[in-house]
This record gives C-alpha cells, sequence and structure tokens, in this order.
C-alpha cells in the first residue's frame, strides 16, 4: 500500500445494532438518532461503535460522507447524548476513594516484577504470547497508534504556563521532532508492516471489541471538551506513566517470537522516550496545571482512574480470550 493510499479516509464501519445502524445512515443522509436506546449498554458494543463513529469526524472522517458533517448540529446532539451515558456510567463505576493526583500517579509507579494475579496483558505477552496474539493486539492498538497523540493535542490551547510548554515538549517527540519518519503514528505503521497487517487508518475498526473502542472514545471525550481538560491531563500522564515499563516487555515479547527490528523498535523507542516524557508529565505538565487550576486535581484524578478501569476491562477481554486459545478479534 502506498502512503498516500493509506492516508485516506476509510470507509463507515459494519453496523453493531440499531444506534451504530442509525449513525451511519445518518452520514449517508438520514434524519440523526434522537435518543440512545434504554437497552444499550453503556459499555457495549453498539454505542462504542456509534460514538467512535462520530469521534471520527474530527480525525480523519470517512470515504464519500461530507466534511461538513463534523459540525452538524443533529449529530453533535446525538454524540451529546452518547458522551452522557458513557460519561455517567464511568463516573459511577471508577473508584472515587479520596486521593490526589499525586498520589494515583505515585501509585501507578509502582511497578511489579512479576503478574501474580494474571491481569497483565504484557506480562502475559512477553512470557507465553504467541505471534498470533502479538499481532491481535497490535491490530486493535491500531485504532489509537495510527493517530497517536492527536487525541491529547486538543488540550494544548486550554492549558498555558508550564503546563502548556511540558504539553508541547512532550507532543514534539510524538510527532516526531521534525521528522516525518519518526513520528510515533509512522513507526506503529512500520510495526504492523512488519507483523504483516493491513496499515490503511482504521481498517480493523470491525475486529475491534467494545472494550478497545472505549479506550480510544475515553480519549476523544476527553480531548473535545474544555471541561474535562484536567481528565485529559490525568489520562495522559497515566500513559506516560505506564508506557516505560509495558512497552519494555512488549519489545522483549517481540524479539522472544522473532518479529522483525520495525516491530521492536516502535516499543524500544518507546521505553527511552515514555521514560523521559513521563517525568516532563508530572512535574511540568500536571503540577502546572494544578498549580494555577488547583481545583482540577479531583478532574486528574478521575483521569488517571478511568484509564485504568478501561484498560482493566480491555485486558479481561484480551487474556480471557487468548487463555481458551480462542481470538480476541470480532468476527474471526
Amino acid at each position: 500500500m502506498t502512503d498516500a493510499s493509506r492516508h485516506r479516509p476509510p470507509p463507515l464501519p459494519t453496523p453493531r445494532g440499531p444506534l451504530s445502524a442509525a449513525v451511519r445512515a445518518a452520514l449517508l443522509g438520514a434524519p440523526a438518532p434522537r435518543q440512545v436506546p434504554a437497552d444499550s449498554p453503556a459499555y457495549g458494543d453498539d454505542l462504542h461503535l456509534a460514538l467512535y463513529t462520530l469521534y471520527e469526524l474530527h480525525y480523519r472522517g470517512f470515504r464519500d460522507v461530507p466534511d461538513a458533517l463534523e459540525w452538524d448540529s443533529d449529530l453533535l446532539a446525538c454524540r451529546a447524548t452518547l458522551e452522557d451515558r458513557f460519561l455517567t456510567a464511568l463516573r459511577e463505576d471508577v473508584p472515587t476513594t479520596p486521593t490526589t493526583a499525586t498520589t494515583a500517579l505515585d501509585e501507578l509507579q509502582i511497578e511489579p516484577t512479576a503478574d501474580p494475579d494474571g491481569t497483565s496483558v504484557s506480562f502475559f505477552l512477553r512470557d507465553e504470547g504467541t505471534l498470533d496474539q502479538l499481532r491481535e493486539y497490535a491490530a486493535l492498538r491500531s485504532l489509537y497508534h495510527l493517530k497517536e497523540a492527536d487525541p491529547h493535542a486538543w488540550v494544548i490551547p486550554r492549558l498555558h504556563g508550564r503546563a502548556k510548554a511540558g504539553m508541547v515538549a512532550v507532543e514534539f517527540d510524538e510527532f516526531g521532532a521534525g521528522r516525518p519518519d519518526e513520528i510515533h503514528a509512522e513507526l506503529f505503521a512500520d510495526l504492523m508492516t512488519d507483523l504483516k497487517l493491513e496499515t490503511a487508518y482504521g481498517h480493523y475498526v470491525d475486529a475491534a471489541p467494545a472494550e478497545a473502542l472505549a479506550t480510544v472514545n475515553l480519549m476523544s471525550l476527553f480531548g473535545l471538551h474544555r471541561a474535562l481538560r484536567g481528565a485529559l491531563v490525568g489520562h495522559f500522564a497515566s500513559v506516560e506513566v505506564t508506557s516505560s515499563p509495558g512497552s519494555r516487555r512488549l519489545a522483549e515479547a517481540l524479539r522472544r517470537v522473532g518479529a522483525g527490528p520495525a516491530a521492536v523498535r516502535f516499543y524500544a523507542e518507546h521505553v527511552e522516550a515514555d521514560a523521559v516524557h513521563e517525568q516532563v508529565v508530572r512535574q511540568d505538565v500536571v503540577a502546572g496545571l494544578l498549580e494555577s487550576e488547583p481545583e482540577l486535581d479531583a478532574d486528574v484524578v478521575f483521569g488517571v482512574r478511568a484509564t485504568t478501569y478501561l484498560e482493566e476491562r480491555l485486558a479481561a477481554r484480551l487474556l480471557g480470550a487468548w487463555r481458551r486459545g480462542a481470538t480476541a478479534l470480532r468476527g474471526r
């Protein structure tokens, strides 16, 4: 596939229920749905595909869907209804034990040397994952990594001073530090090529279970709302704090199964880069934000914990399938 064709808007995904079918129809000319069915689960396939589809209007869009629909008032009203269902569920389900952002991030830094309860995807892949399981993992993560750092860029105009400077510094690295071939999304495409996966943007949406879609939707939810800027910073900090050790295990997993250098390089690059980013995020982005807006501390904590909550749901889905000898991908 040529670079130009890889970056074209993808086709609309296949609906998974009445809600995602109605959203697809609306993008093709029908009226937008006005209500979320009462029996549509907040973490279910139908709702999250519908929400993912609407969010993608703000990224690459879709083939044969007019760009003008990005700001269609009826579609935005529909999206707001879906977001309310998702965010309400998160606020009910995410742990609410009082703490500070500093403490929440400190807890993430406690890196285990083993995985005694068997709930870590990176430990599983390092120790016993197969090449096919690593390919599945990469396919699902491509929904984010082929637009890596894009959702977090929404927060930049909502920050100022030390927080903005730190955020831009980290994003500059994520976007290749001025070198197009070093953009992390491009490095992930190289990983996918190495693993003989399709690199077209959005190609694996139909294979992604709701748990994977929800982790990507969370970033867009936080990023597109100024009121959730603290939660977006918490999400970003959570990713950077946990990335380096997890990436080290994934690089080891890829070496163990004999993956090529481009596949290994993506995660090896994150071991070093994110160890530095972690300090910048903690000391400048989070601390700078809370220095100027201390009232956002609880929002940062919510962002950290919501990220962990959805990642644990995804881990349970992946490990449950793999330990049964099944695929974690839908429709396979």
